[in-house]
């Protein structure tokens, strides 16, 4: 039997405590809401780990969160008790946000037993299932990742994709994709890629999680998007990117990726403009 990409919240409590689950929380919250570590010290699924998003990542760029090294990400996950056989459950405190994005750097590093928990600690505190303040003491793994660089795209790659017609699916919202809406980060322009299309993730959510299969594949052929079109996903930052990338995979669509760099990379200040153009729907 496959396993994920979604896992249901009556599926975690049905196999917690066994040794092959491994419980992730990915939470991750924007620049200036708080440490989002603070309430996985509160409250946490028990068995779970914390997965820092800004720290299991490149160090070497000014980026936010880029995708870590192959060698960085393998030491970070045996250090948490994660071994690459494992069946891996990520979750984050909104319900569907982060977690996603954690979802991918384990796909991008080849761990194919990879899911999120449908509805996320959200659900599960409404199901008034077990939490715990205890602090969970991994054992020591090894874990040996796969790199499947083909997941993730970068700049060059996205130019290449507008050029030849195909999609580059933006998840931030409306406001924010047409320009009447300043980016959140300093230096960052406002505006979107030439030939982007905008789908913001929050579309695909019902509440705390995503929305059916059935739903979310008719959300995607409005879009203009078939199951077997070209997507490079982007975002602000690459994390809500993951959520777009993260329904694909539910509707059954392969050929996707997601541009790590996201806006903080295209919408800086300091490019220019013929290398990373950008456009807005409204005077800025």
């Amino acid at each position: 039997m496959t396993f994920g990409p979604l896992v249901s919240t009556q599926w975690l409590a049905d196999h917690l405590g066994e040794k092959d689950v491994k419980i992730v929380d990915g939470s991750w919250r924007m620049p200036g809401q708080g440490a989002a570590i603070d309430n996985y010290n509160e409250q946490h699924i028990p068995g779970a780990v914390f997965f820092d998003i800004d720290a299991i990542a490149d160090q070497q760029t000014d980026l936010p969160h880029m995708l870590p090294a192959p060698a960085q990400f393998a030491t970070a996950m045996e250090a948490l008790g994660i071994a690459d056989t494992d069946r891996v459950v990520v979750y984050d405190e909104k319900g569907l946000f982060s977690a996603a994005r954690v979802w991918w750097t384990f796909r991008a590093m080849g761990h194919e037993k990879v899911a999120v928990l449908d509805g996320g600690l959200a659900r599960w505190l409404a199901e008034n299932r077990p939490v715990t303040a205890e602090k969970t003491i991994p054992v020591q793994t090894v874990y040996t990742p796969r790199p499947r660089p083909a997941l993730a795209a970068d700049a060059d790659a996205v130019r290449a994709a507008l050029s030849r017609g195909d999609t580059v699916l933006d998840a931030r919202s409306a406001e924010r994709f047409a320009g009447a809406a300043p980016d959140p980060r300093p230096g960052v322009r406002s505006g979107h890629m030439p030939g982007a299309k905008n789908l913001p993730f929050s579309n695909l959510l019902d509440g705390d999680a995503l929305k059916p299969a059935e739903t979310l594949a008719a959300i995607f052929t409005d879009a203009g998007i078939a199951p077997e079109s070209r997507v490079i996903t982007s975002c602000g930052s690459g994390v809500t990117a993951a959520v777009l990338s993260l329904a694909l995979e539910v509707i059954g669509s392969r050929a996707h990726a997601l541009y790590d760099g996201s806006w903080s990379e295209w919408g800086k200040e300091t490019h220019d403009n013929d290398l990373f153009p950008v456009v807005a729907d409204v005077e800025e």
